[in-house]
């Protein structure tokens, strides 16, 4: 194995990456489809109802359900360079993290194709959207907000804004701006980019009284039965098969049984308001999708809908004396609520497994896409893709440098071939870091380690859910993704050396702050 991944990196590394685009065409203007990427934030894998959720979403269910649906689609596992490798098509160091000062951004790339691009939503990155390729944008540069107040980051355009009004939900007011920018698209008979980056759910836990009443009493069944009952319904739904087993709860995360009647009121509580943003989320996607209904452009819209990270596990909680639809609140959920919500896997936000870094990605395009309604793909993903698809099937171009700027090769393959129903070829490896966290997948194989601890290794095929570790039994393969992971950390994404020291010799486990605070 070890000569095969020596080449392979050696070709990647001539090129870093083939992919399947219509670089040497150009498709013409009325075959183009407008292009609509609707990233939600800190979303576990199954908190949506085409994948395994009890929260209403019947708006996101139907383009599931008319749509394509991956089982592995993957982002970094991180707000922020989730944001960069969407954008840029490339890992986030390799991308020049949060300036993106190596890269280009779709929306400067289909500009550039006579797109009109808008974005609406969190930025998190540096300059403004408007500095970037973004002909209009409206939301905020920080990494989270109050839902009702907003904060100073917030823009329009480029100009400060601060039009808050006491009905101002940030949520409803990202498609109010992004139906505004469609119809200047549409208008204009330009097609366009519409990036709509939901702040939600990430916390603060902020919702509507009217969306939390729905959601009341309704987690009084606790953690443990929520993730046995999401997970039955994921297989039911065909997203995972027989052989998948159910990650257990760590021992770090109390039983639901055990707590207080105090304690199961508090957490029904917060978990109620959590499942009220998310709603709230696809009220909006169903407004948005009404809208460009009534402008006639839904069926010559490409629809991607997919989340930044697995599900949040920092309990954070301030102004808990306020309830969650007063703006002077900060909740949080905690550690036994995200493990359901990334059901059926381990780990969490910034952790390289799959709890981490697995994401819902859901496709709909009714002119463009060749598979049969509510289809399920196991072909993996990730979110370096989105700007090699968007290329391909707009017919853009990826340049070689912007100005005297010499930008790597896109490191994202199309995922065009998969809409067309045929099987793409594979990355030949995806890599994953933040922090002490990291991964490294070639085929079915993955080796990860959490928190600096050691190396372990998942056979995806047979274990997706990586309980049986077979780093003892395959210490040869570990030696060889261990070497591959280092390799591409240092020479591909240009990882600083002191994110690339070695990884220690035992497991780690959670860290006590994200013990369950009572």
């Amino acid at each position: 194995m070890i000569q095969r991944v020596n080449a392979l990196l050696s070709a990647t590394l001539a090129a870093l990456s083939t992919f399947a685009t219509a670089q040497d065409r150009e498709a013409p203007t009325a075959q183009r489809p407008n292009v609509v990427i609707l990233l939600v934030d800190d979303l576990g894998y199954s908190d949506i109802g085409c994948y395994g959720s009890e929260i209403a979403t019947p708006n996101l269910d139907r383009l599931a359900a008319n749509g394509l649906r991956f089982g592995q689609f993957y982002n970094t596992g991180k707000c922020h360079s989730s944001r960069i490798s969407l954008l840029t098509g490339l890992y986030c160091h390799q991308a020049g993290n949060s300036a993106l000062g190596r890269a280009t951004t779709i929306a400067e790339v289909l500009r550039d194709a006579g797109y009109f691009t808008t974005m609406t939503g969190k930025w998190h990155l540096k300059q403004e959207p408007t500095d970037r390729g973004f002909d209009r944008y409206f939301g905020h540069l920080s990494g989270a907000t109050n839902f009702f107040t907003g904060d100073l980051s917030f823009r329009l355009n480029g100009e400060k804004w601060s039009d808050f009004g006491d009905d101002f939900y940030t949520t409803d007011a990202n498609v109010d701006y992004a139906m505004r920018f469609i119809d200047e698209a549409v208008d204009k008979k330009k097609p366009f980019l519409s990036y709509v980056a939901f702040n939600a759910p990430h916390y603060p836990l902020q919702a509507k009284e009217e969306d939390i009443a729905k959601y009341r009493g309704r987690y009084s069944i606790g953690w443990d039965e929520l993730r046995k009952q999401r997970f039955a319904k994921q297989q039911e739904l065909g997203l995972f098969d027989e052989r998948t087993e159910l990650s257990p709860r760590p021992t770090e995360i109390p039983a639901w049984s055990s707590l207080t009647d105090e304690q199961r009121q508090w957490e029904e509580k917060r978990m109620a308001v959590f499942a009220a943003m998310v709603d709230r989320v696809d009220q909006n996607v169903g407004r948005l999708l009404a809208h460009l209904e009534s402008r006639e452009v839904l069926d010559d819209t490409l629809i991607l809908f997919c989340s930044d990270n697995g599900a949040c596990p920092f309990d954070r909680t301030r102004g808990k004396e306020h309830e969650a639809s007063d703006p002077r609140s900060y909740w949080c959920y905690d550690v036994g609520w995200a493990h359901a919500c990334n059901t059926p896997f381990r780990w969490f936000k910034q952790n390289q497994h799959e709890g981490g870094v697995a994401s819902p990605l859901i496709v709909h395009w009714p002119r463009g896409l060749r598979t049969k309604p509510g289809a399920i793909t196991q072909q993996a993903g990730h979110l370096i893709d989105v700007l090699a698809t968007a290329i391909d099937v707009c017919g853009a171009r990826y340049p070689e440098n912007v100005g005297a700027r010499e930008i790597p090769p896109l490191q994202g393959r199309s995922l065009a071939p998969i809409f067309e129903g045929q099987r793409r070829p594979a990355h030949e490896w995806l890599y994953f870091q933040f922090g002490n966290n990291r991964a490294i997948r070639v085929d079915d194989w993955k080796l990860v380690s959490a928190r600096g601890g050691r190396w372990e290794l998942f056979d995806l095929a047979t274990d997706r859910t990586e309980l049986h570790d077979l780093a003892t039994k395959q210490p040869k393969r570990v030696d060889e993704l261990a070497e591959l992971w280092h390799r591409v950390a240092a020479d591909v994404d240009g990882l600083p050396k002191r994110h690339r020291k070695p990884v220690g010799a035992k497991l780690k486990r959670f860290p006590p702050k994200l013990a369950t605070k009572r």
